[in-house]
């Protein structure tokens, strides 16, 4: 496995990050294809045993039933010193059984105090290493979020924080607010980026680039479309609800995309996520994409682009038939 710097800090990562969205009770949430602890078990330890030791979770992700698993897992198949977890804070961890209750989420004082605890003690550890804002919240001063997250920081409950999901202006807004008092900055951000969707190297990416701060892009295979021809449908793509709202107003447009990452894969002998992946991993600034697995041969495809170099003219291709979309994936 190789390892690099997130952004401009110290810290070592894996040059890929396991998402852990598909890790949790199937029961927890509206995601019935998450794997139980038992299931995720044989992946969480092949991603150690092959070098990963960068771990993305949520508190939302399946009710918390995520952070649950993970913390589990990893203290079966790797030592805390030698692992990087990183979690998120913003939505209820209850957010799909509709039982919201006050302060539950958002990133206020409160329940950003309060959501660090919990984590904490579902992932079974005293600290995490990176502590991630989901969204920004519209609701709260975003000095009272950046406050308590830097006290949350020498609490001794997060190593460093980072960001997710955001309009450029507002990352940089809280950036800036963060220097002017000599808080902790973001040191990521977890970026919406792929194939079929580059909205992101309008701003955002030059930014982050310019402030040092290591991009972490989610969905690198557009929750599967990019890993298969285009309209082959699987239990995922059927019941993703979310994922169905990102893509369906560019389902042609799209469609083109995906049948050249089909050709080059074809052309070069090797599936389609590792052409998607590749290109990711070739954008400047990304530290670590966040992979989703839910079989342990998923990671071997991951893991195998790392050394897949795309030619200029293979990237052309790629890019050439990618049209502007609509800014999405902020809700």
């Amino acid at each position: 496995m190789k390892f690099v710097k997130l952004g401009s800090t110290g810290l070592d990562v894996s040059r890929l990050c396991l998402g852990c969205m598909t890790f949790g009770d199937p029961d927890a949430g509206t995601h019935p294809w998450t794997l139980d602890e038992n299931a995720s078990r044989p992946i969480i330890r092949h991603a150690v045993e092959q070098g990963i030791n960068f771990f993305d979770t949520a508190n939302s992700y399946s009710a918390g039933t995520s952070e649950v698993i993970v913390g589990k897992l990893l203290k079966e198949f790797t030592r805390r010193e030698e692992t990087v977890i990183a979690t998120k804070v913003f939505f209820p961890a209850n957010m799909w059984q509709g039982s919201e209750r006050p302060n539950e989420q958002g990133l206020s004082r409160k329940a950003i105090m309060a959501n660090i605890d919990a984590s904490l003690k579902r992932l079974g550890t005293d600290y995490v290493d990176l502590y991630q804002i989901h969204r920004w919240d519209y609701h709260t001063p975003i000095e009272e979020t950046m406050e308590a997250l830097n006290d949350v920081v020498r609490a001794g409950k997060a190593r460093y924080i980072g960001a997710s999901s955001m309009f450029a202006w507002q990352f940089a807004k809280a950036q800036q607010v963060a220097k002017a008092h000599g808080w902790s900055r973001f040191v990521s951000m977890q970026n919406y980026l792929n194939l079929v969707y580059r909205e992101e190297q309008r701003e955002m990416i030059p930014l982050c680039l310019d402030q040092g701060v290591g991009l972490m892009p989610w969905s690198p295979m557009a929750r599967g479309r990019l890993t298969r021809p285009h309209g082959q449908q699987t239990e995922r793509t059927k019941t993703d609800v979310s994922g169905q709202s990102f893509y369906e107003a560019t389902e042609t447009e799209d469609g083109r995309v995906i049948d050249v990452v089909e050709q080059i894969a074809g052309e070069r002998g090797v599936p389609m996520a590792q052409v998607a992946l590749a290109w990711v991993l070739a954008q400047r600034g990304v530290s670590a994409p966040i992979v989703g697995a839910s079989k342990p041969h998923h990671l071997d495809d991951a893991i195998a682009a790392l050394d897949l170099v795309l030619s200029n003219d293979e990237v052309k291709r790629l890019e050439a038939p990618y049209v502007p979309h609509a800014v999405t994936g902020f809700a």
